[in-house]
């Protein structure tokens, strides 16, 4: 455990919080109590500990998210350091409350922010590191005194809780993070069975591999996989923590490498084609949380698993894959796999009974060109968009609901098919492919697109995310389910 309760006198570092416009013990500047910034106060005397100073804005304007990445910060800046033991000191304010560290902020929200905050942003990928390899450890010290509102035994929940969200979140990042050459269709399936499948686990694994994914008529996965020397696969991870409320199916987009098959990539350095399984991820992180949780919920995790590219038994451009549902597509470009897998997956959820469904993929550039890289796309039902969003907002993973223009499915209509898979026009990419899912979305059943292709990783490290995947989704899937507990 990287946080430990009252073990104040080993600490190494002093970490204050300082907000705008109000007093701070030490000589700091305004522009350094800004959101973002921290400042490091060295120690003049040996008797000293250094102040690591983290800037936090106006104290009416925090944010459970600005908390999370100002604890990202901290962690990451103290790690740089090579400081071990942190303690995170909060200041009385005018009123002399001395656990005020917000006005707005429930005392367990902030803490368990801050938590998740420091250990993701102590996170590091180094499972090829050897000559480079660095402490990835820095613990938390908190000080039961400082932290007056809670019981001992609230506190500690709330650190075992937060514990666990960011283990789920950092077991995506893992996924999505490992190398082509260890995870491909074959292991991710095979890991994925053995991770969930255990004695003492109340989840069910199954494999669909082969001849049962030729009389499911999974037409999308082997169509995508025939390409590749690793057969594609869907996994089945039900976990039915109260197998009386209605089935939630989430649904994560799993290519594990995406050269793009006959449409080939030919970017200079495509070893992003590695990350294109950051749903499938997001699932695996989700549900680990909701296992590990005891969660009260029905859920069934749906992840097609398989590889993208050429070969001479790779499916052509202008192919034709017929879907059970009575649906053709022409498979106008071999790069616009995903929806094929995901269009069997869903499927497969409502013939299992799912009440609502999820999908969430790595699916359009054209999603990170409207959104940036720091909001995911949503489209679908209205209502289970309003809860996702609302649930981002707080935990930082966040979404922006987009349209389903139904005159935009023109764009869809093939010569000799029912459908293309791609789009005939260069505009609204990430709209026209949610369209093309919607069209595998049985009537019965309620349903959300996630396109989160811009959201799956960061190029530079930021707060609490090194460069590299970012385990977007994992929280935000679990909390959704959650709330279906309380309702």
């Amino acid at each position: 455990m990287n946080i430990v309760i009252d073990s104040a006198d080993s600490a190494d570092i002093l970490v204050y919080l300082a907000f705008e416009e109000e007093a701070f013990p030490l000589k700091l500047g305004e522009a350094h109590k800004r959101s973002g910034s921290a400042t490091w106060l060295y120690s003049r005397t040996e008797e000293e500990l250094d102040v690591l100073a983290v800037g936090m804005g106006k104290r009416r304007d925090l944010t459970l998210e600005k908390i999370r990445r100002a604890g990202g910060s901290a962690a990451r800046m103290a790690q740089r350091e090579g400081k071990s033991r942190a303690l995170l000191v909060r200041i009385a304010n005018e009123e002399g409350s001395a656990a005020d560290g917000d006005r707005e902020v429930a005392a367990a929200d902030w803490l368990q922010a801050w938590a998740e905050g420091w250990l993701l942003g102590l996170y590091r990928f180094q499972t090829y590191r050897e000559a480079t390899k660095i402490n990835d450890s820095v613990e938390l010290l908190l000080s039961s005194s400082d932290w007056a509102e809670l019981k001992a035994v609230e506190m500690d929940a709330v650190l075992v809780n937060a514990r666990i969200r960011a283990d789920g979140a950092m077991l995506a990042r893992d996924r999505v993070n490992e190398s082509p050459d260890t995870l491909n269709p074959d292991t991710f399936a095979k890991w994925m069975e053995g991770y969930f499948d255990r004695d003492d686990s109340p989840v069910k694994v199954r494999v669909y591999r082969g001849q049962e994914l030729v009389d499911l008529q999974m037409n999308g996965l082997l169509a995508v996989g025939a390409g590749s020397k690793h057969a594609p696969a869907l996994v089945e991870i039900r976990y039915e923590g109260n197998p009386r409320l209605p089935m939630l199916a989430l649904v994560g987009k799993g290519v594990t490498f995406d050269m793009g098959g006959m449409n080939v990539k030919t970017a200079s350095d495509i070893s992003d084609a590695r990350m294109d399984m950051g749903g499938a991820a997001a699932v695996v992180g989700a549900m680990d949380i909701l296992l590990r949780k005891k969660a009260n919920v029905n859920v069934t995790a749906l992840i097609p698993v398989v590889d993208n590219v050429p070969d001479a038994e790779a499916i052509l451009p202008s192919s034709v894959v017929r879907f059970p549902n009575g649906l053709t597509v022409q498979v106008a470009n071999t790069d616009g796999e995903g929806r094929l897998i995901l269009a069997d997956a869903l499927i497969h959820a409502a013939n299992i009974g799912a009440a609502e469904a999820i999908d969430i993929a790595t699916l359009t550039g054209n999603v990170g060109a409207a959104l940036g890289l720091g909001i995911a796309g949503i489209w679908g039902d209205a209502d289970m968009t309003q809860s996702l969003v609302e649930i981002g907002e707080r935990n930082g993973e966040r979404l922006w609901p987009m349209p389903l223009m139904d005159e935009y499915e023109a764009d869809l209509k093939s010569h000799y098919a029912d459908l293309r898979n791609v789009s005939t026009s260069p505009f609204a990419g990430a709209i026209t492919a949610a369209l093309f899912i919607r069209r595998f979305v049985a009537e019965s059943m309620k349903w959300i697109h996630i396109d989160m292709a811009g959201t799956v990783q960061y190029k530079q490290d930021m707060s609490y995310s090194e460069a590299g995947a970012t385990g977007y989704g994992a929280r935000l899937l679990a909390d959704y389910a959650m709330k279906k507990e309380q309702q």
